[in-house]
């Protein structure tokens, strides 16, 4: 029986654009965006700050550095936060009709300080509520310690939630992310980055519940 729901946040909840990524960091005067940042896990400085290795003040610090120049924590913030292109309401309705259903409702996501500063705040939806308004619990790598698809990130989350790997679903748009929580007798989707995923879902589910 299908009972927990693990959604990724960029290319499932919302769409990713690397490239307005890049580009906002270009214009707060980082040239070489491009050869850390990735659509799955990012390099450098920016996968240090994604996996809790540095913080957000560490992270600017640096990027200065490599910059050349003084950027501030907005600076930083810009930059990071290009990556969210686009947010469906249908997805925002849609976790708020499985949470009604019964289902419990996670995030695991490699993400930064900067990004939540936007997710968890009054911002996000447009209509006053944050990433949390959405979810039973967020886990999140920078917090962790860890980043997807290190399986370590999957067994910490499962423990927390106290849930069974046949029990949950984990959907995300990375084929290594995915393949390591199958790995784990995780039920797994990967929709592309920004598909409708939810008619895959709700066949997942009835497919597996049918057969309890």
């Amino acid at each position: 029986m299908i009972k927990n729901l693990v959604f990724d946040l960029g290319g499932v909840i919302f769409r990713i654009d690397k490239n307005q990524a890049i580009k906002r960091f270009n214009e707060v005067g980082f040239d070489d965006a491009a050869a850390y940042l990735d659509s799955f896990t990012q390099v450098g400085i920016f996968g240090d700050l994604e996996s809790g290795r540095i913080d957000a003040e560490q992270f600017r610090c640096q990027l200065s550095e490599l910059a050349g120049k003084q950027l501030t924590l907005d600076d930083c913030a810009h930059g990071w936060q290009g990556y969210m292109a686009e947010l469906p309401q249908r997805n925002l309705d849609k976790l708020i009709e499985l949470r009604q259903r019964g289902f419990r409702l996670s995030l695991l996501s490699n993400t930064n300080p900067f990004m939540m500063q936007w997710a968890r705040s009054d911002a996000f939806d447009g209509r006053g509520h944050g990433l949390d308004y959405y979810f039973d619990a967020l886990y999140l790598s920078y917090e962790m310690g860890v980043m997807k698809p290190d399986s370590r990130i999957f067994e910490m989350m499962l423990q927390s939630e106290k849930a069974e790997p046949q029990e949950t679903v984990f959907i995300d748009d990375s084929a290594h992310n995915t393949q390591a929580a199958a790995a784990m007798g995780i039920h797994v989707l990967q929709p592309d980055n920004g598909a409708d995923w939810h008619e895959m879902l709700e066949e997942l589910i009835a497919r597996h519940n049918s057969q309890e």
